[in-house]
């Protein structure tokens, strides 16, 4: 639904500085002639939902979240379009992680293990590298266990906890391999959740894109243009922008391309996570 001159976007407070971010967002637009509101949900699931009835103008989504809202808009005979995402969101890779010197060469060697993943709504840490290992010929909770950590359930994967938990039980002898993003081994590594020398990457995924500005069906044209072409302008070099950005985790908008979710979206449907509508079928999940 319209609402007038103003763009209402929906962002997911995963930390208190989102209120920050996007109140600062919402200045930064003012003096630059385009009206910003937002609204702030505890989780994704809702946010969608949201965005399909036109109670938000724009979503800043996590790849998941986008996948749902593909699905649902495609089911109603309606059409989400990808608007901006950060450098950051694009071509990242998951790390299948173990202990040096543990004799585990091989994916196959995974057979009867145990592997600790993120949160069960982890696209990251969970969906995708289960949905890799099904593809090696390995089945999750048959051909080995996974042990899932749960933080942050709701927040699709923007939690880093899950995976921090499953790197300090892949060193506790609590799990043989942990799944994360490969720029996260490098950070544990660095803080010494995994000291150095003492894991190596046994396999890392294709690479996939992460985070969407999505707009909704009912959004104004020029409204959305609007925010698409000041966002795409928004530059490091602005000493106000820039806090911003770096609060973010970004040095520049691109925009939105769907090429990189091709795997995140076979893995919502091999691991029955979303129907082919968008709904929510993974069992345990309580967002």
């Amino acid at each position: 639904m319209p609402h007038g001159d103003t763009v209402i976007l929906g962002a997911v407070a995963y930390d208190p500085k989102v209120v920050t971010i996007w109140d600062g967002f919402k200045a930064w637009f003012r003096q630059r002639g385009l009206e910003l509101d937002y609204v702030l949900y505890s989780q994704y699931e809702r946010q969608v939902e949201d965005l399909l009835a036109g109670h938000i103008d724009v979503a800043w989504n996590s790849p998941l979240a986008w996948i749902r809202a593909e699905r649902m808009a495609k089911a109603r005979g309606q059409t989400v379009r990808p608007l901006v995402m950060r450098d950051s969101d694009c071509d990242l890779s998951t790390a299948i992680v173990v202990r040096a010197g543990d004799g585990i060469q091989t994916v196959a060697d995974l057979k009867g293990k145990t592997v600790g993943t993120g949160a069960i709504d982890s696209p990251q840490a969970t969906l995708l590298p289960l949905h890799y290992l099904q593809g090696q010929g390995l089945t999750p909770n048959a051909d080995f266990q996974v042990r899932r950590f749960d933080i942050g359930v709701g927040l699709h994967g923007d939690h880093v906890g899950g995976e921090r938990d499953a790197a300090k039980a892949l060193m506790a002898g609590e799990v043989d391999a942990a799944c994360m993003l490969d720029a996260n081994h490098l950070v544990f590594s660095r803080e010494g959740t995994l000291p150095a020398g003492s894991t190596r990457i046994l396999a890392q995924t294709s690479q996939y894109d992460h985070c969407m500005m999505t707009s909704s069906p009912s959004a104004e044209p020029l409204l959305l243009t609007r925010l698409t072409a000041l966002l795409l302008q928004m530059s490091y070099d602005d000493a106000v922008a820039r806090p911003l950005l770096d609060m973010e985790g970004l040095k520049e908008w691109r925009p939105g391309r769907v090429s990189g979710y091709g795997p995140l979206d076979a893995a919502a449907t091999a691991l029955r996570f979303y129907d082919a509508e968008g709904s929510i079928v993974a069992e345990g999940y309580r967002p």
